[in-house]
C-alpha cells in the first residue's frame, strides 16, 4: 500500500506554513514534506507535527539562490564552505525532526566549460552530506530536475543519477525520483521505477505538463501508482504539485485512493 506525503511548500499554501500541518491532517495525510523548513525553528516544527499527528518525511539542504535563477549551492566550487555550513544547519534540524531522508539539490552550471569541476564538487559535497546524516539513520537523496524549468541543471536524467550512485557506491545514498521532472525530459517513469526501485529513496509526482495535480496532464496516474506499488518500493510518495485551483479542490486523486482502500 502506497504511503503519501503532502508537500507543504506547494500544497495548503492558502494558510501560513505553521497552519498547513493541521490542514493536511484534516485531509487524512499522516506525513508531510517541506522543501526548505528553515523559516521556522526546529522545535516549533516538531510541536506542529506532534499536534497534527504527523511525521516530517523529507526536507532539503539549503540551496542558496537556486530557486531565484542562480546556480545553487551543492555543485559550485567557490561555495563549498557554505555548503558545509548548510549541512550543519540541516543536521541540527534533523536531530530534532528525524526525517526519513534529506535531499541535496545538485544545482546548475551556467558556464558549460566548468561542468566537470561542478560535477566533481557536487559528488564531494554529496558524500560529505551522507557522512553527516548516516549516523542518524537518515538516507541522503539527490534528484534530477528537467532543464526546461531549470536550464543548466547538472543532473537531469535517470541515467545520470544511476551513474552517480554507481560511482560513489554508498549504502546510505539514494536517488529522489521526481515523476514530473523525468516525464518532462522524455523518460518513462513507470519503467524506470520498475527497474530501479531498490535505488530510489523518495518519489515525488505532479502531472505533466503544467506540474499541477493528477488529471490535469498526460500522466496515467492509475498505472503509475500501480507500478510503484508492484515495484517493491517501500518508501514515501510525495505529492509535490502546484494545485490548479485550491488545494482542497486538487485532492480528488487522493480521496479516490482513500475510498478504494476503505473497500478492501
Amino acid at each position: 500500500m502506497l504511503k503519501f506525503t503532502a508537500n507543504l511548500s506547494l500544497l495548503f499554501t492558502e494558510a501560513d506554513l505553521i497552519e498547513r500541518f493541521e490542514a493536511a491532517s484534516r485531509q487524512d495525510f499522516t506525513a508531510v514534506e517541506i522543501q526548505f523548513p528553515y523559516a521556522l525553528d526546529a522545535q516549533t516544527l516538531k510541536n506542529a507535527l506532534t499536534a497534527a499527528g504527523q511525521k516530517l518525511v523529507l526536507f532539503n539542504v539549503d540551496a542558496d539562490d537556486l530557486l531565484q535563477g542562480g546556480e545553487g549551492l551543492a555543485c559550485v566550487p567557490e561555495k563549498q564552505a557554505r555548503f558545509r555550513q548548510a549541512v550543519a544547519q540541516t543536521l541540527a534540524y534533523a536531530e530534532v525532526l528525524k526525517p526519513a531522508a534529506i535531499n541535496v539539490l545538485p544545482g546548475r552550471c551556467l558556464n558549460e566549460s566548468r561542468l566537470p569541476k561542478y560535477m566533481k564538487t557536487f559528488k564531494e559535497n554529496l558524500c560529505f552530506a551522507a557522512d553527516a546524516f548516516a549516523p542518524l539513520g537518515i538516507k541522503t537523496v539527490f534528484e534530477a530536475i528537467n532543464t526546461c524549468d531549470m536550464p543548466g541543471f547538472i543532473i537531469h536524467s535517470g541515467a545520470q543519477m544511476l551513474a552517480v550512485l554507481d560511482e560513489l557506491d554508498r549504502p546510505d545514498l539514494f536517488m529522489q525520483y521526481d515523476v514530473y521532472h523525468m516525464q518532462m525530459m522524455g523518460e518513462d517513469p513507470i519503467r524506470f521505477i520498475a527497474d530501479h526501485a531498490d535505488k530510489i529513496g523518495h518519489i515525488q509526482f505532479a502531472d505533466c505538463p503544467g506540474r499541477a495535480q493528477p488529471g490535469t496532464g498526460r500522466i496515467d496516474f492509475e498505472r503509475l501508482f500501480s507500478a510503484i506499488e508492484k515495484s517493491g518500493y517501500s518508501g514515501w510518495v510525495g505529492a509535490e504539485y502546484k494545485p490548479m485551483g485550491t488545494t482542497l479542490d486538487s485532492l480528488d486523486w487522493f480521496r479516490k485512493l482513500e475510498r478504494e482502500r476503505s473497500r478492501r
